[in-house]
């Protein structure tokens, strides 16, 4: 082989490596057990090493029309035999719920449900579910009623942030204190809207993304922090692309961003933000575009699960898990 040719072998070996360690860096993906049942705009949270996905929209059916195929749906996905199982369901559908995790509980936060003929009767309550004894109990409801809203985790207080309360968008930010069973209000989101993604990222709790009054041909970009030690909100950078409908997962304090929807299409898009750079970094796509999904963390990989293909009503069992650069 002459020196020429040899350079040129050596060029290509080297861009090829450098591209591999480029797309290794953004993270990988790969696919997991679908869920048991199609749903879209569920909610997703870990607990106990498990994660649940709770209600949401079932696809239609001739069983479930009466309820507008608004779910009552569990399912439990045990990711150590990679299998998912149902358990007790919710005490009434809902979809569009706030969802956390306290103290070895389970919290389902607000939502809408059905009322006269529509499925955006925002309601306040608030279910417990107890995973020993697969029991769900109501306490006490939020302040406000809404659904889409964002739920957060703070020093073992539930933060439940914005939303829609059935006119028109809200910025509440109501604090659950689950030992005394009360709520507060603190200070108001900057920017009320719905259909975004709330994290709890170190001591900060950040809004991302969202929509004003359900319009998805009006998403935002926009990014608050929210300072719970001075109880005070401040904008920080911008998400790169404009999003609701969206999911978001922390994973070693940093916090990323998959899927939505807009008037053209749902999104795979996936975009990482590092709070303590203030900036974002657009990571490796999602393999399915959709929105109204759920997102949870376990062992330190992001589950990405469920959700609509298409924007509006539409539905899938899709499970994809992605894991972080080492």
């Amino acid at each position: 082989m002459s020196k020429f040719k040899f350079l040129i072998v050596l060029l290509v070996l080297c861009k090829t490596a450098l591209l591999h360690a480029e797309s290794t860096d953004l993270g990988v993906w790969r696919n997991a057990a679908p869920s048991l049942e199609k749903r879209t705009e569920i909610a997703a949270a870990t607990l106990d090493g498990k994660i649940y996905a709770v209600g949401g929209f079932s696809q239609p059916t001739l069983s479930n029309v009466l309820d507008f195929a608004i779910s009552r749906t569990v399912e439990v996905y045990d990711p150590a035999t990679d299998t998912w199982a149902e358990t007790t369901p919710l005490p009434e559908g809902r979809h569009h719920a706030g969802i956390a995790v306290i103290d070895g509980y389970l919290y389902v936060i607000g939502g809408f449900t059905k009322g006269g003929l529509s499925v955006w009767r925002a309601v306040a309550t608030l279910y417990q579910y107890n995973s020993a004894t697969q029991t769900w109990r109501e306490m006490a409801s939020m302040p406000s009623a809404r659904g889409a809203l964002g739920v957060a985790v703070h020093e073992g207080r539930l933060y439940a942030v914005g939303g829609y309360d059935g006119a028109k968008n809200s910025n509440a930010v109501e604090v659950y204190d689950p030992q005394a069973n009360t709520w507060k209000s603190v200070a108001t989101l900057p920017t009320a809207r719905d259909h975004h993604a709330v994290v709890t990222a170190g001591d900060k709790i950040y809004a991302i993304g969202g929509r004003p009054e359900l319009n998805y041909r009006k998403n935002m970009a926009v990014v608050e922090q929210y300072d719970p030690t001075i109880n005070q909100w401040q904008t920080r950078a911008s998400m790169p692309t404009a999003r609701s409908g969206i999911a978001a997962g922390v994973i070693d304090g940093r916090i990323y961003v998959v899927g939505g929807e807009s008037g053209e299409g749902t999104f795979n898009t996936h975009e990482m933000y590092l709070p303590n750079e203030d900036r974002w970094v657009a990571m490796t796509p999602m393999p399915t575009a959709r929105h109204g999904l759920g997102a949870a963390v376990v062992n330190d990989q992001l589950h990405v699960i469920s959700g609509g293909l298409t924007p509006g009503a539409s539905f899938s069992q899709v499970h994809e898990v992605f894991s972080p650069a080492r």
